[in-house]
């Protein structure tokens, strides 16, 4: 029996969601209880340890399902890409927000209080989905407390049309193995984010994606086939194309989110790896 991807279904021997009874063995399940985040990142890592690598991150608002907490460390599914992993209890709270808006810009402020001259709670950024409860002048208050900047929220359904465009504001964020957020994240995260910002959900990792996300273009390394926007796939890597000049990719080389000429990108990753293109997809 081949067994689901412990990446996006969770389980283990002795303990495993409910949800998977009969597909896979373990000695107790459990249909877990939903929290939210409330922090600004939270680390989600792929062991129990606080040292275990990190596998992705959670930002502020998402909510997630908590299958087993010990010793302060919650084992725990993210309800928005069913990311699995581990993280710090201390960065939850129990039950699940109705988000109303959602963080539009590529990073904003937390504050205690609407002034801004009040000392930050913390960094949201882009994507992360907030419930707006009240409103202060040029602030609004959220449901879980906080104010954050009225102009750097948008009304949940109102996205934008370019995630290529989307994808350029992260230029300069440093590569970050499982990162998600504008303070760091890896080339995954910025299709994942830059999608989410035009309303399409994206899986966390790039060999998801280009099993999953919308249509097969074909390609024999001749540029002329790609449009703006195409996400192009490399054995553990993806970037977007924006045009012959112009491929942003979060990439481990220069340590950041940049732009290069596609074909200088591709010679540079066949020299290093000897991997060519493995798949274009188009949104």
């Amino acid at each position: 029996m081949d067994l689901p991807d412990p990446r996006l279904h969770a389980y283990r021997p002795d303990l495993a969601d409910e949800k998977l009874r009969g597909r896979v063995e373990a000695r107790r399940f459990t249909a877990g209880e939903p929290w939210h985040v409330s922090t600004g990142v939270l680390s989600l890592r792929t062991g129990p340890s606080r040292d275990s690598r990190q596998g992705s991150e959670l930002m502020f608002g998402e909510s997630v399902t908590v299958f087993e907490t010990v010793d302060g460390r919650a084992w725990l599914q993210n309800d928005s890409d069913g990311y699995v992993g581990f993280a710090d209890a201390t960065g939850l709270l129990p039950g699940r927000t109705d988000s109303t808006h959602q963080i539009s810009v590529l990073r904003t402020y937390l504050y205690p209080e609407p002034d801004l001259k009040s000392p930050i709670r913390a960094v949201l950024s882009m994507n992360a989905p907030v419930a707006v409860a009240a409103g202060n002048g040029p602030f609004l208050g959220l449901s879980d407390g906080g104010w954050v900047w009225a102009g750097h929220l948008s009304p949940d359904g109102d996205f934008e049309a370019d995630h290529g465009a989307v994808a350029l504001r992260f230029l300069g964020t440093p590569y970050l193995w499982g990162g998600r957020s504008s303070v760091g994240l890896d080339c995954s995260a910025l299709v994942q984010m830059a999608l989410a910002r035009c309303g399409t959900d994206a899986p966390r990792d790039s060999d998801m994606q280009a099993e999953s996300l919308g249509a097969p273009v074909p390609f024999d390394g001749d540029e002329a086939a790609l449009k703006r926007g195409d996400l192009v796939f490399w054995p553990d890597h993806v970037g977007i194309w924006l045009a012959p000049d112009q491929f942003v990719h979060t990439n481990a080389t220069h340590m950041m989110t940049v732009v290069e000429p596609f074909a200088e990108a591709a010679c540079r990753i066949r020299e290093a790896t000897g991997d060519e293109v493995t798949a274009v997809r188009r949104p």
